[in-house]
């Protein structure tokens, strides 16, 4: 009797989707009160299961497919994203190390012999540069009359640049390694350039409101790379397929999180360092360097603090990766 008093009705829920969010949450109390009778008095019954389906399905559509698409996102970037850097803090330290040390080859090599900066650089670009200081323009470069294109090509560069750092992982590590080493030696180069003529502060005040944020995320993508390599090359107690599967994965959504990153230096370097670049040639329209430091100290600060401060908090309160996108949290006893 249960069941024929019932079964049409379920029948249209299955086959026929609710017109309206209403209808919705009516079909769900409908099918919470039978599957509660059902197993109450029928626990076994191929009809429970049925019902117990079918409000499955409905609670899946009401709550969990609409809340999903946004705190998804917020959980993974507040709580899972962090706990994955965390787990590999000392591939991040050891790529940090490394590049630092490219950086100082570069400037010991240029003050040792001033063509090298030429050979990094290249001659068009140094003779530019010493241009510009010449006429008082010394950041002329940054300058450019289409802002958005520049900021398209900036962006569109430094994502490509990242990319093909983290591809490097597949060369278990050869081409990351490469492309940290030349990097790090441009950087070098390009501020011993600056220093030499007596504009270091100047170039750091000017060079460093995009530098800031977009040199920490290529020495990010090259961690991203040496994390894809590591899951080849030191499986550990894994299968070595598993190890470069789990690897893999981490360092893909490190460099999807490095995207707003790279467009927010991008659009620094294209709308905002020329305004500082134009207080030291006197241009109309010039910033002050106080504003200049203000954005350097913002920009590290969230380096810092979401890609070594918050992973730590997060690890020292118990927070884990349970499985992919579920993070769980120890008590007191199991910590």
């Amino acid at each position: 009797m249960f069941i024929k008093k019932n079964a049409e009705k379920w029948k249209a829920y299955q086959q026929e989707d609710p017109s309206n969010p209403d209808e919705a949450a009516e079909r769900f109390i409908t099918l919470m009160d039978d599957l509660a009778y059902a197993k109450t008095f029928y626990p076994r019954s191929k009809a429970t299961l049925w019902v117990n389906g079918l409000a499955a399905s409905v609670y899946q559509k009401i709550y969990i497919n609409k809340k999903e698409k946004y705190s998804r996102i917020f959980s993974f970037f507040k709580y899972e994203l962090p706990l994955i850097i965390r787990r590999h803090h000392r591939t991040f330290l050891f790529t940090f190390i490394l590049f630092a040390v490219f950086v100082a080859i570069g400037v010991f090599a240029s003050i040792q012999d001033p063509d090298f900066v030429r050979g990094i650089l290249g001659d068009d670009y140094v003779r530019m540069t010493e241009d510009n200081i010449a006429k008082g323009d010394p950041f002329g470069v940054y300058k450019d009359d289409s802002k958005f294109n520049m900021f398209i090509r900036i962006a569109f560069n430094n994502i490509r640049v990242a990319f093909v750092t983290f591809i490097g992982g597949f060369t278990l590590g050869i081409l990351t390694l490469n492309l940290l080493w030349s990097n790090g030696l441009l950087l070098g180069s390009f501020q011993y350039i600056f220093f030499a003529n007596g504009l270091g502060i100047k170039s750091i005040l000017v060079i460093w409101i995009h530098g800031t944020i977009e040199i920490s995320s290529i020495v990010i993508a090259g961690a991203a790379g040496f994390i894809l390599a590591n899951g080849i090359l030191f499986p550990g107690t894994y299968k070595r397929m598993e190890s470069f599967k789990r690897n893999a994965k981490d360092a893909a959504k490190i460099l999807i999180c490095l995207i707003p990153f790279f467009i927010a230096a991008a659009f620094l370097e294209s709308y905002i360092t020329h305004l500082m670049s134009e207080t030291y040639d006197r241009a109309p329209g010039g910033m002050p360097a106080w504003v200049s430091v203000l954005i350097l100290s913002a920009s590290a600060f969230l380096i810092i603090w979401y890609f070594i401060i918050w992973p730590i908090k997060l690890h020292n309160k118990g927070f884990f990766i349970k499985k992919e996108g579920i993070v769980a949290r120890l008590n007191e006893d199991e910590k």
